[in-house]
């Protein structure tokens, strides 16, 4: 019964153990689904499920035909033409981090769009090129492909034949539909919760490495320099190494124009983002410099008068598709798989951020597949590995894009550019490009403010950041992500292994148990601790669980068995010679010339001591915390009960059961009571099935909660000292209740067995 009082409720119910609660309210028997079931419900098949399958695979069915033409299409063609634009500038943009000629970035800017277009379960992201996948790629390319005139310069290169570019294309073609077959695996197996081990902290570092990355791979081209390529760890560092000791040989022509577009471009994007709210559509700077750079490097013959390095030579039209290498397929799975589930997470986070906003639901299985069929076909039409960059699906939102027809639309404008008036951009500097690219990473740069935010929140979250940041630093994008991956989950391991244990204690008179450490008025009840363990208990976490329990009683109980132990062995020796009597006062001892050395006791065989304790065969009981004969002495201890509060233990491994039965068994042997509480009926079936319980430790010992056990123990300690008879202590009844001095008092009533609190 609950009744309710002002802002304050008082609950009239039964003590319940676990089992006496399942006993009342007949707790049913449940049927846990097997391996079998669930594979047999995958393959059953009904024309619903049939529909839904269809749909989930093809969202476009779903929001197509709902479709508000008059609402939307306008909204849709003006984010369009300004996402197209954008997706055309960092499509040429990014092919130069992936070591390819320009021209191969707009096939990565239009394939993933059009088949994300009827696969995708994302209204606003625009997926394409992402400079942190197209440096990943670009690394691997680098490693795979060596470049026999160990240069850098591409296409417009005297050094660079057509074969080795060639080469290049094929090995990033080769990678990006790899990374886009496992993707599409993984949505398949239906596993894309694998993004949950990139937490926001790791994938924070990881792309701020990622951002000082690129930023270093375009130093090259902003000041034209034969840089070798280098992909190994350390390989930032050997990149400046050779960037500074070539620095004389710098092209002013291209370090002045990229300074000034970097500058412009920097200045235009913080008006863009400080009067979002007033502008109508984010001024498009990118592309405005864009067609000023070209103009300016058509008009003056900047190739030919300062040397500067050009995008060159831009076919019109389409390439064949072609067949990816298996044996580039072998040597770069790592690489793959790594690049497959940082587009995911990227593309997901963004998603999210999106879906949250609009309130409409995606799926992260579905994403994969989308995600992955849009890299495999890309790949196939010698295209990179993309995702969603930041930046584009900003500008596709801000401008009124509403679904994924303005993404469509962007295609075309990509498409245009392609088959129609590519040739216009060959006379613009590649350091233009490496300009732009760098003026896309200022969000990235700017989440070096994390590293205190996270401080203050979570040094463990911190921490992560900064090794992720070192790691991609240090052994470049690929180790660094698996390296950060394993730093992260060797954290949680850390946070379980050694959780912060706590003794509790009741707090304001009521059902109320916390930290002792933390309140100052507190009542424990004599003779009983409450420890508090909140993570799992496994192998790993056992001993320091032990070690922790140990220090918060205050004694070893196996230590304290043992030496019982030993006593019990002198005192029947004593008994056997009748030099030992028991008085109402203890015990007197009748000769004093008995002796018996410890080194004796201490020769006996260890496991003969850790077993329980048995005085049957003695004609008197033993009161431990009383005096022994002859000096005997054993700790005394005034614990007679121990409450684990598990609430906080989510699972138990098999490893670690073994441990905690022993530790409750030297509890139990030393006439400790032990209780379990808060844990749910899983966790006691799962001890059932694994065979935990004995005579010793039995399943009478869980109960629903603190006070429940606190109440029970009461009621037991004064079951024990009554000097009621039998027939009495049936009719008397007990109500147990806060005292208002924070203690347990005890009333005699005359109503049904209740207790409240």
């Amino acid at each position: 019964m609950i009744e309710a009082i002002g802002n304050q409720y008082v609950v009239a119910r039964p003590v319940y153990s676990t089992k006496t609660f399942g006993e009342e309210f007949k707790k049913t028997h449940r049927h846990h689904k097997t391996f079998l079931d669930h594979l047999k419900g995958c393959c059953s098949c009904s024309s619903q499920k049939a529909k839904k399958i269809a749909l989930s695979l093809f969202p476009i069915a779903s929001w197509l035909p709902a479709y508000k033409i008059k609402e939307w299409l306008l909204s849709d063609i003006v984010s369009g033409i300004s996402t197209g634009l954008v997706a055309v500038l960092q499509g040429l943009a990014f092919a130069l981090l992936v070591n390819i000629p320009p021209a191969y970035g707009l096939y990565a800017a239009f394939f993933p769009v059009i088949t994300y277009f009827f696969l995708g379960t994302s209204r606003h992201i625009s997926v394409g090129p992402f400079p942190v996948l197209s440096m990943m790629v670009g690394v691997v390319v680098t490693r795979v492909v060596s470049d026999p005139n160990a240069s850098s310069e591409l296409s417009s290169s005297s050094t660079e034949n057509d074969s080795f570019i060639e080469e290049k294309v094929m090995v990033a073609a080769s990678v990006t539909v790899l990374s886009g077959i496992i993707q599409l695996l993984l949505g398949v197996l239906q596993v894309g919760f694998v993004v949950i081990y990139l937490s926001e902290s790791l994938i924070s570092g990881f792309t701020t490495a990622a951002a000082i990355h690129v930023l270093v791979s375009q130093l090259k081209f902003m000041l034209q320099l034969p840089v070798p390529a280098y992909s190994d760890p350390f390989s930032i560092f050997k990149v400046l190494e050779s960037v500074f000791t070539q620095i004389q040989k710098t092209n002013i022509a291209d370090l002045v124009t990229s300074v000034i577009i970097l500058v412009v471009v920097f200045v235009f994007k913080e008006i863009n983002q400080r009067y979002r709210s007033k502008l109508p559509v984010p001024i498009p700077i990118e592309l405005i410099m864009t067609v000023i750079a070209t103009g300016v490097s058509y008009g003056c013959n900047f190739e030919d008068r300062f040397g500067v390095a050009v995008v060159g030579n831009m076919s019109l039209g389409f390439q064949p598709p072609i067949t990816p290498s298996v044996e580039v397929f072998q040597d770069t799975i790592g690489d793959s798989f790594g690049i497959a589930i940082v587009g995911f997470a990227v593309a997901f986070s963004v998603a999210s951020v999106y879906s949250l906003k609009y309130d409409y639901p995606i799926d992260g299985n579905q994403e994969l597949i989308a995600l992955g069929v849009s890299n495999i076909f890309t790949g196939a039409f010698k295209g990179f590995a993309g995702s969603t960059a930041l930046s584009r699906s900003g500008v596709q939102e801000s401008t009124g894009g509403k679904t994924q027809v303005a993404g469509l639309l962007s295609a075309v404008i990509v498409l245009i550019v392609i088959v129609a008036i590519g040739f216009l951009l060959q006379p613009l500097q590649k350091s233009v490009l490496a300009a732009l690219a760098l003026g896309n990473l200022k969000g990235m740069l700017m989440q070096f403010a994390e590293i205190g935010r996270l401080w203050k929140k979570d040094k463990y979250d911190c921490l992560i950041w900064i090794m992720t940041f070192i790691f991609a630093i240090v052994l470049g994008l690929g180790l660094g992500l698996a390296a950060s991956v394993a730093f992260q989950l060797l954290t949680i391991v850390f946070r379980t292994q050694f959780p912060k244990c706590s003794t509790l204690a009741n707090v304001g008179r009521s059902n109320i148990y916390k930290n002792k450490k933390n309140y100052a008025e507190v009542y424990e009840p004599e003779g009983v601790k409450i420890f508090r363990c909140p993570s799992p208990i496994y192998f790993a976490n056992i001993g320091f669980f032990k070690q922790k329990l140990i220090d918060a009683v205050g004694f070893s109980p196996l230590r304290i068995l043992r030496k019982r132990n030993k006593a019990l062995k002198k005192i029947r020796k004593l008994q056997k010679r009748g030099l030992i009597q028991m008085t109402p006062k203890g015990f007197i001892c009748t000769s004093d010339g008995f002796k018996d050395s410890d080194e004796e006791l201490d020769n006996n065989q260890i496991e003969e001591l850790d077993q329980p304790i048995n005085t049957t065969d003695l004609p008197f009981d033993i009161d431990w915390n009383a005096d022994l004969p002859l000096n005997i002495t054993i700790p005394k201890i005034s614990l007679h009960s121990l409450i684990l509060d598990f609430s906080a233990v989510s699972f138990l491994d098999v490893s670690s059961m073994r441990g905690l039965r022993t530790i409750l068994q030297e509890f139990i042997r030393i006439k400790v009571d032990v209780y379990i509480v808060g844990t749910d009926d899983d966790f006691i079936d799962k001890l059932a099935r694994c065979e935990f319980f004995d005579d010793e430790v039995t399943d009478s010992i869980f109960f629903l909660t603190i006070h429940d056990a606190i109440l029970h123990i009461l009621m037991k300690k004064d079951y024990s000292t009554s000097k009621f008879n039998s027939s009495q202590e049936k009719e008397r009844k007990f109500d147990f209740t806060i005292n208002t001095n924070g203690g347990l008092r005890n009333r005699e009533c005359q109503v049904p067995v209740e207790t409240k609190f």
